[in-house]
């Protein structure tokens, strides 16, 4: 059986953007949530990814939908409704505003862990049977200005082994 990938070359003149992709991906798994998300990158930027000025995302943002959606909303938003949200980044200045976003984001329901690790280099967000992998940071200059290299993949299995080993690596250790 084949397993559905794309892999994108992504730069600031072409028409292809990770963004679209890693929106769908959030926005269907808040339609279905459930299982574990982890977001994996040294540095992460609050980078804008969804414009529900035409509120065409209502019926999945919520009672009072945004009409721009940062990531670390939405990554809030799959935290309060059902799926696991697992953040693994570095302690540095430049991701300080997103961390301090989660932080303040969150309440005593929101299903979410920070794991700040200074030597991660690795880039991927994961969920239940998808992933996102290459050499893209999750900042605004990854999604639209750097040459950069990302696959997308729906196999499962890869994408449960990536969950099992990353639970290992840094719930297991407790970073």
């Amino acid at each position: 059986m084949t397993v559905p990938a794309r892999t994108l070359r992504t730069n600031a003149r072409s028409a292809l953007r990770a963004d679209s992709l890693i929106r769908t991906a959030l926005l269907a798994q808040l339609s279905v949530p459930g299982g574990e998300v982890w977001l994996v990158s040294a540095w992460v930027s609050d980078v804008d990814l969804l414009d529900n000025a035409d509120g065409a995302f209502d019926y999945l943002l919520g009672e009072d939908p945004p009409l721009q959606c940062r990531l670390s909303e939405l990554l809030l938003m799959l935290a309060n409704s059902g799926t696991a949200v697992r953040v693994v980044t570095q302690d540095t200045p430049a991701n300080a505003p997103f961390l301090e976003r989660l932080t303040l984001g969150r309440d005593g329901s929101t299903n979410l862990g920070v794991f700040l690790d200074q030597v991660v280099h690795e880039k991927s967000l994961v969920g239940p049977g998808w992933m996102f992998e290459g050499s893209m940071n999750f900042t605004r200059n990854g999604l639209a200005r750097n040459k950069e290299k990302i696959t997308y993949s729906l196999d499962e299995t890869t994408a449960a082994q990536a969950i099992v080993d990353y639970r290992h690596e840094w719930t297991a250790r407790g970073v």
